[in-house]
């Protein structure tokens, strides 16, 4: 992205030649009335119907990566890598206090019997480097339907890199869905024991409950899918 600043220190540079191997301009009302926009509610999303490179991303995230000091062996750890993302002191938008204890017990149990590593944090309470190296190691990220899970942009595509998003059941938005998809990581929706994933994907909805401290998840349903997604053959990890 750029703004009227770099444009008028790039104009200053008389002489100068810039070349770029594609410039997409985007107009904001114009995207409004695209059919991805419709679907998706992200403007940019209009502009990710041009074919690119899957790794696209790239070129951004490794510099940030490179910036909060993130070994090369930390994108490559020994264990998959599971992180849990709590809201359960955020005051809004949490799991039922049942739900959730029965899910850290849960994932314990999946540490204890495959050693996988896991970590279950609450991602405000970290600096900002340590979330991006946290995200940058991490091979399932799963939690409430919150910003925590923007650190996904952090997170190394591979074939077992897999977002894991809780709502309140009814309710959808597809502000993860959409960036992990553009990010080449697969994406699940959970509500309570139903667990949904494009291109079956539900309307956009915000029920009662949806912001509330009640929402429902059955544990269960979840372990087992984590347990399939890292079940994905070891020896064809990359995208």
């Amino acid at each position: 992205m750029e703004f009227s600043d770099t444009w008028a220190e790039r104009a200053a540079l008389k002489g100068k030649t810039f070349v770029y191997d594609r410039v997409v301009f985007s107009d904001r009302v114009a995207a409004m009335h695209g059919k991805q926009f419709a679907s998706t509610e992200r403007i940019a999303s209009e502009a990710f119907q041009v074919k690119a490179s899957a790794h696209w991303w790239s070129a951004i995230r490794m510099p940030i990566l490179e910036l909060s000091k993130v070994k090369k062996s930390d994108e490559k750890p020994v264990f998959p890598v599971i992180t849990y993302v709590s809201r359960q002191k955020w005051g809004r938008r949490m799991l039922r206090e049942e739900d959730h204890l029965r899910l850290v017990a849960g994932l314990q149990k999946l540490k204890e019997r495959h050693g996988y590593e896991l970590n279950i944090v609450e991602l405000d309470r970290l600096s900002r480097s340590d979330q991006i190296r946290l995200a940058a190691r991490t091979t399932i990220m799963c939690g409430v339907h919150g910003n925590g899970l923007t650190a996904l942009l952090w997170m190394k595509p591979t074939k077992r890199s897999t977002v894991i998003e809780f709502f309140f059941p009814g309710g959808f938005a597809q502000d993860y869905q959409w960036t992990a998809k553009a990010l080449g990581i697969a994406y699940f929706g959970v509500w309570n024991k139903h667990i949904f994933s494009d291109p079956n994907l539900p309307i956009h909805a915000y029920p009662e409950g949806f912001q509330g401290n009640n929402i429902p998840l059955d544990a269960h349903a979840v372990l087992k899918l984590i347990e399939r997604r890292l079940s994905v053959n070891e020896l064809d990890l990359e995208n």
